[in-house]
């Protein structure tokens, strides 16, 4: 079983915490009763950086203490601590992934890149939290399956991975790349009142996972401008993917804007 399904937006999450618990905690904890009933080789739950919270200097290694600072990571560090009793008390087979912020074609439109290629498309103001300079390692989805893969081939059962890219970037840094690859000014950049608890770095070491015989593969600044590129080629499934989330993107901005 790889164990994907999230409610994966903290936005969101600060604007109704319930979803968030109701979706990551309780739903894992439903997968996790069902798994018990199963022959399971492998119960891989996919977590998240963000459990360790933000780190200054450094990197967090899979025993670092967890220290969310959102909804949304708070129901990601209850939900590991969940799988990892499983494994405890039943013997459940339960790896647990925590990687960096993903990219790719076909991510939701609520999300940073493709949100922004959308709105610079159209030559609407990208709206920029604080002063953009929080640090995210990108990780392309193509790198994050293959490290899925090996978890589930190699990975020890009651252990937790990080999956880190070695990309980071701050936001700003990521916003200008997207706009340069759509031919789009810098002017398109307004700063916002940033969100409560904002996490300003994560950083996270990938020792355990490199050991294994995973490294990522896809440079940051190629795979992000394919990524880029498709959204703006796909610009009809973006519409309606977009509109599933356009009342939430008003109401969220809306005293931003």
């Amino acid at each position: 079983v790889v164990h994907l399904a999230a409610e994966s937006h903290v936005d969101r999450s600060i604007m109704g915490a319930e979803i968030a618990g109701q979706t990551n905690f309780m739903g894992t904890l439903a997968l996790l009763e069902a798994a018990r009933e199963a022959d399971l080789r492998c119960f891989l739950h996919m977590s998240t950086d963000e459990v360790y919270g933000s780190i200054e200097q450094g990197y967090a290694s899979e025993i670092a203490p967890f220290n969310p600072c959102s909804p949304y990571s708070a129901s990601k560090a209850a939900a590991d601590h969940l799988a990892h009793s499983y494994f405890v008390t039943y013997g459940l087979p339960v790896v647990i992934a925590r990687p960096g912020n993903n990219y790719g074609p076909y991510q939701f439109p609520e999300k940073l890149v493709p949100l922004f290629v959308y709105r610079a498309l159209r030559d609407e103001p990208l709206p920029v939290y604080g002063d953009g300079c929080q640090v995210r390692d990108w990780l392309h989805v193509k790198d994050c399956c293959r490290a899925l893969r090996v978890l589930i081939e190699r990975g020890q059962p009651g252990e937790a991975y990080n999956v880190p890219a070695g990309n980071e970037r701050q936001n700003l840094e990521t916003i200008r790349l997207i706009l340069d690859e759509l031919g789009k000014p810098e002017s398109l950049i307004k700063h916002v009142e940033d969100r409560p608890g904002h996490d300003v770095r994560y950083g996270i070491a990938g020792d355990k996972i490199v050991a294994l015989g995973w490294k990522p593969e896809i440079d940051w600044e190629q795979g992000m401008r394919q990524t880029v590129r498709w959204f703006a080629d796909h610009q009809d499934w973006m519409e309606k993917s977009f509109q599933r989330g356009e009342d939430f993107h008003k109401l969220w901005y809306a005293d931003r804007e």
